[in-house]
């Protein structure tokens, strides 16, 4: 794409940021989306999150349009984007992933990339995002029955989703993005903890970190795996 129209997708992605601080706001308390009025409006560039959630938006929506070629997968890519800044921002106040986010997000996910697979007329890049999608959820839940209180459900319910959208971009940036996503929850909480901001009792929330590996998968996964193979 041209820089005017990956200008053109962040100065989109700030507007979107800006609305979604709205589902930020809602819902953790249950409340609907589109009922009015809208006072979050107004207060999301005031608050260090709000701002956040907008800049962060409009990073990831100018970045991944800059990374992605086929602009029938773009779609399901912003999708994600958008989806994991607000689950991060609730994950962060709340320490909840919502099913009524991730849900939505998995159906879209599939549906849009079904879509991509069909405009394509290439249904191989969709099958091994499902294999994807399933190896990724399989590994979560195994750690997290392990181990309940390191990997929570929501945690599982998410890698699905994850390891679909990466599976589509190829299995090395699956790995590259669920691996940086434990690099992150490790190297963070280290921190954490030696700043004494957190201690070895508290909990972390890990949905940001596998928000942030995620797309670092979609980023910059294959340069990663290209300077690995070398």
């Amino acid at each position: 794409m041209t820089t005017g129209l990956n200008i053109g997708f962040g100065v989109l992605g700030l507007v979107i940021g800006w609305l979604l601080w709205i589902a930020v706001e809602r819902v953790p308390d249950r409340r609907p989306l589109l009922a009015g009025p809208f006072p979050e409006l107004r207060g999301a560039p005031r608050q260090p999150l709000g701002l956040a959630v907008i800049l962060m938006t409009g990073a990831l929506f100018a970045g991944i349009a800059a990374r992605l070629e086929d602009v029938w997968e773009l779609p399901a890519f912003l999708v994600l984007a958008a989806a994991l800044v607000v689950l991060s921002a609730i994950d962060l106040r709340h320490f909840i992933l919502p099913n009524r986010i991730v849900y939505p997000l998995t159906v879209a996910t599939l549906a849009l990339l079904a879509g991509a697979a069909v405009a394509n007329d290439d249904f191989d890049p969709f099958l091994r995002a499902f294999a994807c999608g399933a190896g990724s959820f399989l590994t979560f839940m195994t750690l997290h029955l392990i181990s309940p209180r390191s990997m929570g459900f929501g945690d599982v319910k998410l890698s699905f989703v994850l390891g679909l959208a990466l599976g589509w971009l190829g299995v090395g940036e699956t790995i590259v993005g669920l691996f940086f996503g434990f690099v992150y929850g490790a190297v963070i909480g280290v921190l954490l903890i030696a700043t004494r901001i957190r201690t070895r009792k508290d909990h972390v929330p890990f949905g940001p970190f596998l928000a942030a590996g995620a797309m670092t998968g979609v980023l910059i996964g294959d340069v990663i795996v290209d300077w690995y193979r070398r």
